[in-house]
């Protein structure tokens, strides 16, 4: 009998052993496998069952969250959501996050290690702290210049503090109310497919996620290297270049929109927007040296994150001369968001150092800690100090007497350039409508603003579209309402 009961109690304590192991094994290795399983909806609803952090916009939220007294309790809610949108994202309880809704996600959750009391406090207790708080660069009275300035046509428009970097707007029209998506069932189904299916594409992030040929506006990256490789020692002399331009190796002759472009002065190619000039430099000053200058700029860059990430603008590394003489005037390949854009405006405006460009000032607990900041840092020495007041002086000349009258501002320096640039088959597309620029308080030390801004679907004739006539004005709108920030915070 004491045999008997010995073995009994020997197997219990195997199998006591086992189960000891099983549950182990489950907690300790299978633990992330399990959590993250599709099937496990505790992930989902612990994870929508307390309040989601805001993003704010020069202090003030500009996200919230609604009870819905659901399993999947807290839906996230939007103050003037289009407006923000390219900023923001969605948070959809369906579709998931984008933006900075998804570049910040494990804070606005409360999931980042950060906000916990204490180290690997979240790992221990399997919980989340309440959601922080992500402060953006953005202005909000620059973002609605930005907005009503495009109007609901196709077109985007980004603007940086050059001495810093910090976006101060980014727009993409037309917009969306990413309050559409946050929640679950038919009429978010519904509102996703026809924001997916539509036309326009609404949700496409143009500022960052779209690349667009530069035309014109690249021209002030091709004087940059004409002046800084020494082929053009001064802006006002005449150049070699004749006109007719044809092409190297083809019979193709480039065209010009203006006349006076014959052997032109850099100067004059740049305020009244020679294409025979500027293209010519770019074969002159050669592969080699264009794609450092261009890189120098960002172009070709494949790791640009603010933090969401950016789309790479394209300059290519291979090319006949036929082709960079196009490229050199923002045709042929070449591609740019309009956030690489507003880069080659700041680096010129900057005295030639460019900024590493960054959306999010600060993040902070729930109860406003400063959980971490982003900190101001040089992407690039782009050119010499010397090339980029020559740089500055023409983009001013651009404005004061040339192709971009219309970005002029009382009281402040404006530096600009159009850009009118073709695509489609045989360029039978509506022509984009670029400007770049800058633009400086009088009496100011540095430039208050560098902007781009890309208008895909002017509502004009062909022959009135213009980076001049359609860009210019949104960008002035924008500069202005810097020079306004700027003023009251003095």
């Amino acid at each position: 009998m004491i045999r008997q009961i010995r073995h009994t109690t020997v197997f219990c304590l195997l199998l006591l052993v086992a189960l000891f192991v099983n549950a182990g094994r489950i907690q300790v290795i299978e633990a992330d496998t399990l959590d993250n399983n599709s099937a496990n909806r505790r992930q989902t609803v612990a994870r929508f069952e307390q309040r989601r952090g805001n993003i704010l916009v020069d202090g003030r939220a500009v996200t919230g969250s609604k009870d819905t007294g659901e399993q999947l309790r807290f839906e996230r809610t939007y103050t003037d959501g289009p407006l923000y949108a390219p900023v923001t994202g969605y948070a959809s309880q369906t579709y998931g996050t984008t933006l900075l809704e998804n570049a910040e996600d494990n804070l606005l959750t409360g999931t980042n290690p950060l906000l916990a009391p204490l180290p690997f406090w979240n790992d221990v207790t399997r919980g989340r702290q309440p959601g922080g708080r992500v402060a953006t660069t953005v202005r909000a009275s620059m973002q609605r210049a930005a907005f009503d300035g495009l109007a609901g046509r196709r077109g985007a428009v980004a603007a940086i503090q050059p001495a810093s970097g910090r976006i101060l707007a980014l727009v993409s029209s037309p917009s969306y109310s990413p309050e559409q998506l946050s929640g679950t069932g038919p009429a978010v189904t519904d509102a996703w497919t026809a924001l997916t299916g539509a036309e326009a594409q609404p949700m496409l992030n143009r500022a960052i996620r779209q690349t667009y040929p530069p035309g014109s506006a690249f021209k002030i990256v091709t004087a940059a290297a004409a002046l800084d490789s020494g082929v053009v020692s001064d802006v006002d002399a005449p150049t070699s270049v004749p006109d007719p331009y044809v092409l190297p190796g083809t019979t193709t002759t480039l065209p010009n929109e203006v006349d006076g472009c014959d052997r032109a002065s850099l100067a004059f190619a740049i305020t009244f927007s020679c294409n025979s000039v500027m293209a010519g430099l770019g074969v002159k000053v050669g592969m080699d040296r264009m794609l450092d200058t261009v890189e120098k700029f960002g172009f070709n860059d494949t790791g640009i994150r603010i933090p969401s990430g950016v789309a790479v603008s394209n300059f290519d590394s291979h090319m006949t001369d036929d082709q960079l003489a196009l490229s050199s005037i923002g045709q042929f390949d070449t591609r740019a968001t309009p956030l690489q854009m507003a880069m080659v405006a700041s680096a010129v405006a900057n005295g030639g150092e460019l900024r590493r460009p960054y959306l999010v000032d600060r993040t902070t607990s729930a109860h406003g800690k400063t959980v971490s900041r982003t900190a101001e840092r040089t992407y690039r020495k782009v050119m010499d100090g010397s090339t980029a007041r020559q740089v500055r002086r023409l983009m001013v000349d651009v404005v004061e007497e040339g192709t971009g009258t219309n970005a002029g501002i009382d009281g402040a320096t404006v530096g600009g350039k159009t850009g009118t640039a073709q695509h489609g088959i045989g360029n039978a597309g509506v022509p984009y409508a670029w400007f770049i620029a800058w633009a400086r308080a009088d009496g100011a030390g540095e430039p208050a603003v560098a902007v781009a801004v890309v208008v895909e679907d002017a509502e004009a004739d062909r022959s009135d579209i213009s980076g001049g006539g359609d860009a210019a004005p949104i960008a002035r709108a924008v500069m202005e309402a810097a020079l306004e920030e700027e003023a009251s915070e003095e």
